[in-house]
This record gives structure tokens, sequence and C-alpha cells, in this order.
């Protein structure tokens, strides 16, 4: 999952824009982009979507918060369709991964038992970002965690979640790198913000390089625009797959546990990204770790 795009669940139009798009995963929307009279209307073209979906992009749903009438209805319209997940919004701490998995396990089609996977927004309140460094978010559902700042910053009344060079502020970058090390302790995928000024492509590469090269696996967006770039951003160059591919055909000629490469030792990490960065140019998970872009474990 590199990219994560968001598009409103009751607007057939942007709908098809975001399906015919390069995203690996469309989130159709029944949260914040609708309002509250037009959530029956968009839970049926949501299912209509979902019934129709064959080929392209993975689907997943975001629904309403566990806290909201709304939710229950959502998980009882959305599973029938067996989206391939769902993601939660406002969490209040990993209790609501297990709390939300119970509502699954009784609307998931049989065909489906146990597919449906969880992607949690884990920093939209303080108590959620909080839980982040005192619990474990592992489960058996759960496929992601993403940040973001809109609503966090809301919720501890800040002004602002940027300085006036557009750098997050202690305070979200604190959240930032919990989710990322939260997904990492929990075996799942940590998933950066949205970049809000979708016209703001440079400064969308910038924080895309800078979230990969951190650990992150993907990044959400808002803008089918952006799906080019964060993919782009999230692949492998042609430099690390070299190196990977020579740092494999070291260990495999040396049989040792630690090598040398262009007078740097190699050991157990190195062989294990390098592996990484070849199943990800093959299309599998995005390499974790120390990436290498901007800071090499080797000479170019």
């Amino acid at each position: 999952m590199r990219s994560l795009l968001f598009v409103p669940g009751n607007s057939a139009k942007m709908i098809a824009k975001a399906t015919a798009s390069r995203a690996d995963v469309i989130i159709l929307d029944l949260e914040d982009a609708i309002h509250p009279d037009a959530k029956p209307e968009a839970r049926r073209l949501v299912v209509e979507t979902l019934a129709g979906a064959s080929t392209g992009p993975r689907r997943f749903v975001r629904v309403n918060s566990l806290d909201t009438a709304w939710c229950r209805e959502d998980v009882e319209a959305i599973l029938p369709a067996a989206p391939d997940g769902l993601v939660l919004p406002k969490s209040s701490g990993p209790e609501d991964v297990i709390r939300l998995s119970e509502f699954v396990d009784r609307h998931e089609p049989r065909a489906n038992k146990g597919a449906t996977g969880i992607i949690v927004v884990c920093t939209e309140t303080p108590s959620s970002t909080l839980s982040l460094a005192a619990k474990s978010w592992r489960h058996p559902r759960l496929a992601g965690l993403m940040w973001g700042g809109e609503d966090l910053s809301a919720a501890i009344g800040a002004t602002a979640n940027r300085d006036d060079q557009s750098r997050y502020t202690a305070p979200f970058l604190m959240a930032r790198n919990l989710c990322l090390l939260a997904a990492r302790a929990a075996g799942v995928a940590p998933i950066d913000a949205v970049f809000t000024d979708f016209r703001d492509g440079d400064g969308l590469i910038r924080e895309a390089d800078a979230a990969r090269r951190d650990g992150f696996s993907g990044k959400a967006a808002i803008h089918p625009s952006q799906v080019e770039i964060i993919n782009r951003c999230f692949a492998p160059t042609d430099e690390e797959r070299r190196w990977a591919g020579r740092v494999i055909a070291a260990f495999e000629s040396g049989g040792k546990g630690a090598v040398q490469l262009d007078g740097v030792m190699l050991d157990a990490p190195h062989l294990k990204q390098a592996r990484l960065i070849l199943a990800a140019s093959q299309g599998g998970m995005t390499p974790v770790g120390r990436l290498l872009r901007g800071h090499p474990p080797f000479k170019p």
C-alpha cells in the first residue's frame, strides 16, 4: 500500500476518477466528507461501487467513528458487499480495533470470513495518540495505522499544525513518530498523513521522500493528481535495486554472517533490507527500516 486515495462516498464522478487512477487503495469515505443527511445515499452508492468492482485498486471504506450512531449502520450496510477493509477514524485506542472487529465478525459474509482488514487513523484524539506508546495495537485484522494532524489540531486546541516554513510543529511530529513506531511494533503498515495542498507537487515530493526515508510504507492522498507522485516516491530507485542485488550476491557467495562490500561491513539487517527492496520492486511491501534514499549504507 503505497498510495491510499480518499474519495467522497457520495460522488459517483469522483469515485470513477479514483478507480481509474493508479492508486493502490481507494478509501470510499462515509465520514467527514459526507453531510449527515447524505449518509444513507452515500452508503447506497458505496455498496453499489463495491458490488461492481472486479479490477483496479483495493477498496477500503472509511466508516464513521464508533461513538456515533452511524458506525453500526455503515458496517451492516457495507460488509455484505465485501470491501477489502474498513478505515476507522477518531479512535480512542487499540480497544477500538477489537470493538470494530466484533462488528465485522457479525456481518462479514461467510465467503469472506477473516479477510476484511482494518486501518485506523490513530492520532485524531489525544487518548489514541498517547496509547500508541503505552499499548500494543497488534490484532489479526489490523492492516495499518495512519496518522493525521487536522483533527488532532482541533482536539488539542492548536491554532496550526505547521510552522511558517510548512514543517509540522512538535506535537504533530510526536504523533507522526508514534504512529510509525506503533505500526512497526504491531507488524502492520505505517501510513503517512495526507498533504492537503494538492497543487503543490514539490511539497508533496519532499514530504513523501521524508516519510519513506523514516520508514513509512505509504502515504494517503486527497486528489488523484497526488497518486503518481506518491507511487514514485515510495518505489525503490534503480540505484537501490542495484545495491540490493549486489548485497544478496555478496552474502550468497560469501557464506558468512557478515560480508564486506565497497569497504563497508554488512550483516543480517542489511541482507534483510536488500531482500525487502527486491520484494518491493516486484510488487511486494515497500522497504522498511533505515531506507536508502538520502542515507545510503553503501557507496554509489
